[in-house]
């Protein structure tokens, strides 16, 4: 190239630029999320606008906070052998031929799991069993409550499952049981008044117990509240806009919704479940329902319901207010039935059909999604009442 030395015109400028083999690796992704599974998390992004020199981007690099690494050539990639039950944030990096690029901020920090559910059965003993609920299959069995129940409240933390009251005589016993270890129930305390056919929920470190009734029929309004942590007499709470039994729960981490029920007709309540006060209004189900499946069936965003005799469940937006919206079918009516879930899967277990006959089926749905119920597997007994909760439902982020 001429006139190297000495003054340089504004084109030689320019030729030199472009004789030079600039090499520059990519920039760095935006948008970074991550989502867990079992023991693996699923880390979305959006690629850098600037792909380097040269400008074609051959992959990505997704690393964990505890030093795992996966790659993949476009958005989402998942990242496995993660340890359940361990925080992992994840970064990401975009590579050309020139290599990788800088990492991009930290995800916010999430934790594997392999959610199982837990549900008690009126079958004698009163036994409690146990499903995986990321996959399907038959339930086993997990211990026994102290002595038989029904008609009970299923509420859980991620680490302790509480069930509360029973339809065999009104009952004011609280029992609990540790997710990572099967065995009989330990006294927890007691609720505020025996009943039974409450409904439950909660979030991580607070549990509900709302409504119920007594041998005579005669209906409640009451809500108690229990510290998942630390056992001990329930305390409590405030009261439902209406009395009643049989109630459905869906929960996010800030709040619990409570649907349908015998004597309450349609009615969804919610309540702030760190803040002790009377439920309010939230809107109602698509129909009258009474003994709605017993335990919280929610993501984060979104809360199921399956009604008395009848196949039809319903879903609701948890952090707005307003009517449910019909979801699909149960594979069969179900009646005095328990549902837990994952954040992302539901599951339905079956306590009489609407004949009043004990059955043993279990169902799942996607909870993000819509349609008709599929076959989950069997109950390991058949029983007429159920109750069920999970250690990873939507209330539990």
């Amino acid at each position: 190239m001429s006139n190297r030395q000495g003054v340089w015109s504004l084109a030689s400028h320019f030729q030199a630029i472009g004789d030079t083999n600039w090499l520059m690796p990519p920039g760095v992704p935006t948008s970074v999320t991550a989502t867990a599974g079992n023991t693996e998390a699923a880390v979305a992004f959006t690629a850098p606008s600037f792909a380097g020199v040269p400008g074609t981007i051959t992959g990505f690099k997704v690393t964990s906070s505890e030093g795992e690494t996966a790659t993949g050539s476009s958005s989402p990639i998942t990242v496995t052998g993660l340890t359940n039950g361990t925080a992992h944030t994840f970064t990401v990096q975009a590579q050309n031929s020139t290599g990788f690029g800088g990492a991009s901020s930290a995800t916010s920090s999430v934790t594997p799991l392999n959610p199982i559910g837990l549900y008690n059965t009126d079958a004698d003993p009163s036994d409690i069993e146990k499903i995986t609920i990321a996959s399907t299959g038959n339930a086993t069995d997990f211990g026994d409550m102290i002595s038989k129940r029904s008609h009970i409240a299923a509420l859980s933390s991620s680490t302790r499952a509480v069930f509360a009251g029973s339809g065999i005589s009104p009952q004011d016993r609280i029992e609990f049981v540790t997710f990572a270890s099967g065995g009989t129930a330990t006294d927890f305390g007691d609720t505020t008044q025996g009943r039974f056919h409450s409904g439950g929920g909660g979030n991580s470190t607070r549990g509900i117990i709302a409504g119920g009734r007594d041998s005579g029929g005669n209906n409640y309004n009451i809500i108690d509240y229990v510290t998942f942590a630390s056992a001990g007499d329930a305390q409590d709470f405030g009261n439902l806009t209406v009395a009643g039994h049989g109630i459905g729960s869906a929960a996010n981490s800030t709040r619990l919704c409570l649907g349908g029920s015998s004597g309450r007709g349609n009615v969804i309540d919610y309540i702030t479940t760190a803040s002790a006060g009377n439920a309010t209004d939230f809107g109602n189900l698509t129909r009258t329902t009474s003994k709605c499946a017993s335990g919280v069936c929610s993501s984060s965003t979104r809360g199921i319901f399956c009604g008395q005799s009848a196949v039809d469940i319903q879903y609701i937006t948890i952090a707005s207010t307003g009517n449910a919206t019909d979801f699909g079918d149960l594979q069969g009516a179900l009646s005095s039935g328990g549902q837990c879930s994952s954040p992302t899967r539901g599951v339905i277990i079956m306590g009489e059909d609407s004949g009043g006959t004990a059955r043993n089926r279990i169902d799942y749905i996607t909870i993000s999604s819509t349609g008709d119920a599929q076959d989950f597997g069997d109950m390991v007994k058949t029983a007429a009442s159920t109750a069920a909760c999970s250690d990873a439902h939507g209330g539990l982020g």
